[in-house]
């Protein structure tokens, strides 16, 4: 860090300094709510300024070469308050205050009276470019020649013309700098509150955004985990009802399997909304279904009826852990499908299949005796389908199998993203 950096960060840090900062921070806050008021309070500022400073020499000094026309005091104050009492409009009209400003000071140097109020007009210079539309800034020029030429006639015979000229130049550029500093200043506080309220917004935005990502999932875990469960659990009721009588063997075994499927889907949900909830204590945490489990999966709907092949290829307990889940939850959906579709007398061929480049998925069943309409391409578990296999670029197709039945084919892009076909380098 250079000398001029460490003196500017010693600076700002003063505690001087800061108090300054919070004074003005304050004042801007009050002004927006007192705007009137702080003009009152310039303008009997600059008149109690100018009265306090000029009321035993204004009217000018009688060993002059320039005759002034001497005043009374309740002259000097009149004169004073019409020089004045326009800066209290400076910023709502300030060319109009500057053109009042600068008529009442030529016709008092025409008349020979000079008064240290005469100083408005530069008060009014910097309000014009301080509050004023700059495309209005050239209507200020003829008013301002007017008064340096009255000016300029005036002190001519006792100061060089160039003198007169220099000092009315330096006054007045150094009122428009000190304008425009200060309107820029103000720019930059306000485009910084501005983008400070916009990411403000994007703030709050991306965390909405994120809830809703979070609710989307939550609700497509919840969809997988009900509707399957409750498929199964209504598949086997229907088929122990129908044993009941003629095979009781066969209703025992459908209603211990119905309490099994009901207890471990009330564990994924117990698991599913524990996730959603704030909780003290260590959360009962469980790895999230793979592979592994279409094993499990299969078991179950086989107990519920249909008739499950499944057959695999490939090193696929090394795919990642995110692909697996998406991989389970495909085949689920898949499977729920046809429990409901096509029911329990069905025959549905499971295979997956890898080359360590693309995870490939296809699931077939033999319709039901009946027909089979297949899923409904609008409902929430093909469009879940889908959305998993997009997260790894894969597609998900689904449609009437060549000679009955129905079939689901996923395809899954297993490269990193960065490294997918039409990705940018």
């Amino acid at each position: 860090m250079s000398s001029e950096d460490a003196a500017v960060g010693t600076l700002v840090g003063h505690p001087v300094t800061a108090g300054l900062f919070r004074a003005g921070r304050r004042l801007r806050q009050w002004d927006a709510t007192h705007r009137w008021a702080l003009d009152t309070a310039v303008v009997l500022a600059l008149f109690l300024l100018f009265w306090a400073a000029g009321r035993s020499h204004d009217g000018g000094p009688p060993d002059t070469p320039i005759q002034f026309t001497q005043l009374t005091v309740p002259q000097m104050l009149l004169l004073q308050a019409a020089l004045v009492i326009p800066l209290w409009w400076r910023r709502r009209a300030p060319l109009l205050v500057l053109h009042a400003t600068a008529a009442v000071f030529i016709l008092l140097w025409t008349a020979g009276v000079i008064l240290r109020a005469d100083a408005a007009i530069l008060v009014a210079v910097y309000s014009l470019v301080r509050h004023g539309r700059l495309r209005r800034l050239p209507w200020a020029i003829p008013v301002l020649l007017a008064a340096f030429v009255v000016f300029l006639v005036r002190m001519a015979s006792v100061v060089s013309v160039w003198d007169v000229t220099f000092f009315a130049a330096t006054a007045g550029a150094g009122a428009a700098a000190l304008g425009f500093a200060v309107r820029v200043r103000g720019a930059q506080l306000a485009a910084l509150r501005d983008r400070a309220v916009r990411l403000e917004i994007e703030r709050d935005q991306r965390s909405k955004l994120a809830a809703a990502t979070e609710r989307t999932r939550v609700a497509r875990e919840m969809h997988d985990i009900v509707g399957h469960s409750l498929s199964v659990i209504v598949t086997l009721a229907d088929g122990g009802a129908y044993a009941a009588d003629t095979a009781p063997e066969r209703s025992k075994e459908a209603l211990r399997l119905i309490g099994d499927t009901g207890r471990r889907s009330l564990a994924e949900l117990r698991r599913m909304l524990g996730v959603l909830r704030d909780q003290t204590d260590e959360p009962d945490l469980h790895p999230q279904p793979g592979i592994a489990d279409l094993d499990g999966l299969c078991e179950r709907i086989r107990a519920a009826g249909p008739r499950v092949e499944y057959r695999s290829t490939g090193e696929l307990s090394t795919l990642d852990l995110g692909v697996q889940l998406a991989a389970y939850r495909i085949v689920q959906e898949a499977l729920t499908n046809t429990l409901k579709h096509a029911g329990p007398q069905t025959t549905v061929r499971l295979t997956l299949s890898t080359d360590d480049i693309r995870l490939r998925i296809l699931i077939r069943d033999t319709g039901s005796p009946g027909a089979h309409p297949g899923p409904n391409e609008h409902g929430h578990g093909l469009i879940g389908m889908r959305e998993r296999a997009a997260l790894y670029g894969g597609t998900i197709t689904a449609g009437p199998a060549p000679g009955g039945g129905w079939t689901v084919q996923a395809d899954l892009d297993l490269a990193p993203p960065a490294h997918r076909e039409g990705d940018p380098d």
